[in-house]
């Protein structure tokens, strides 16, 4: 609820409106300090036609304006053509460069017809420099023809259930057949990110291509990662149909999130939005850790050979979760298995067991139950000393003891009755 801006009469006293101004002022504070996302209002006011903001992990849709209108999105197209390149090529290889004439206002590496580049190369080129010269050579390389190659973008859009995508090309120039959407350019984003090399790419300053006739620096085109460390990608695009368009990516404190904005009018415009969304995203999640690599656990196990030692066992791996702040800490654990009782040698970090980690009552991960020290064989005297001190051993040499007392107090007792003169009479 907006508040009311108070109206003080104007002949009160100008000290107690200064004591009023400031009550109200302090109550703000108060309001702010115990509801901190009362603060971060949502951003309603972007420019971007259509746009929306994902936090992965739990695929929770944080914001969205028009994220299935389909739009032309300009060289976001070529987030498809690496997608397919890394599918189906390998980085080492070294392709032809396609005879491909760009146009003036093309973005391009000036490839050579027929100079030769490393497949990685030309995916630097063309996811941080946008290059049309670098998309046509890797799509031919590909499928042998962009015809064939576009055929394997749909069908691949198919596969990934991106129903609000088609492409036309494998570069973003307008078409009528080229378009997306902003909820289906995150989600191929999503499948890229799985992608190491992608993910290393796309947050680069700049790059240098060593392979070609030719050494090649080449900066991002989007900016914001020149200017914010945490923001690692993604891509951009621009044509007079699509507007300017940014496929973005940021992660702070843990927290990963991926955002999309089509159809803003300039390109402060759209990394405003772009910074904008991922900054409110931030303020809604936070990485809450559930078990920690090296957390020594509460169950002990017994050493053999060893009486009344016992062997402690910690984490193997860390477990975290990114969750809605002020959620709390929603985990448990409990062992599945642990042995009754070890015997070295063991080594540290040997795996012994598996610890569950649950969340609202569902399996967030298995952890292994690693050894916290080593644990050295027993020696032939710790193995003497254990089995001579052992309570079942005292007990059955007890046992011994006793038989054998009355076994000899019975020998006692026959050699008495053998020894008896006949014929005395037996007492009464």
């Amino acid at each position: 609820m907006r508040a009311r801006t108070p109206a003080w009469p104007a002949t009160a006293p100008k000290s107690a409106r200064v004591l009023a101004w400031a009550a109200v002022l302090s109550a703000a504070a108060a309001l702010v300090a115990a509801h901190p996302a009362a603060a971060q209002s949502t951003p309603d006011r972007l420019t971007a036609k259509t746009g929306i903001l994902v936090e992965p992990s739990s695929g929770e849709v944080l914001w969205q304006r028009g994220a299935d209108r389909r739009r032309s999105i300009a060289s976001t197209t070529k987030l498809m053509t690496a997608l397919l390149v890394l599918e189906r090529s390998k980085l080492g290889d070294v392709v032809p460069a396609a005879n491909y004439r760009a146009l003036p206002v093309e973005s391009k590496i000036n490839l050579r017809p027929g100079e030769r580049m490393t497949v990685a190369d030309l995916l630097r080129a063309l996811l941080v420099y946008s290059a049309n010269d670098a998309a046509v050579t890797l799509a031919q390389h590909v499928a042998g023809s962009r015809p064939a190659f576009v055929r394997l973008m749909n069908r691949r859009a198919r596969e990934l259930k991106l129903t609000g995508t088609h492409y036309a090309n494998p570069i973003g120039l307008d078409d009528p057949g080229n378009y997306s959407t902003a909820r289906d350019l995150v989600g191929l984003t999503q499948r890229l990110w799985h992608f190491g090399f992608f993910r290393r790419t796309v947050r680069r300053d700049e790059v240098t291509l060593k392979s070609g006739d030719h050494p090649r620096t080449v900066a991002n085109r989007n900016g914001l990662v020149r200017r914010f460390r945490w923001i690692d990608g993604v891509k951009t695009g621009h044509t007079q149909q699509a507007g300017w368009v940014l496929v973005g990516a940021g992660r702070r404190n843990g927290v990963q999130l991926f955002s999309a904005v089509l159809g803003t009018p300039n390109e402060a415009a759209r990394d405003a939005d772009t910074l904008a969304l991922l900054r409110y995203g931030s303020t809604l999640y936070e990485e809450v850790t559930a078990i920690r690599r090296g957390d020594l656990q509460n169950e002990t196990v017994p050493i053999r050979w060893r009486r009344g030692a016992v062997l402690q066992v910690m984490a193997g791996r860390t477990v975290s979760r990114v969750l809605r702040k002020r959620e709390g800490d929603p985990f448990t654990t409990r062992v599945l298995s642990i042995p009754h009782e070890v015997e070295g040698p063991i080594r540290r970090g040997q795996e012994l067991g598996t610890i569950e980690v649950r969340s609202h009552g569902k399996r967030v991960a298995t952890v292994p139950l690693v050894a916290a020290n080593a644990v050295p064989k027993a020696d032939f005297g710790q193995r003497t000393k254990e089995w001579f001190t052992h309570p079942v051993t005292l007990v059955l040499a007890a046992a011994v003891l006793a038989g054998s007392v009355l076994l000899a107090r019975q020998g006692r007792r026959v050699q008495r009755r053998r020894r008896r003169p006949r014929g005395e009479p037996e007492a009464a």
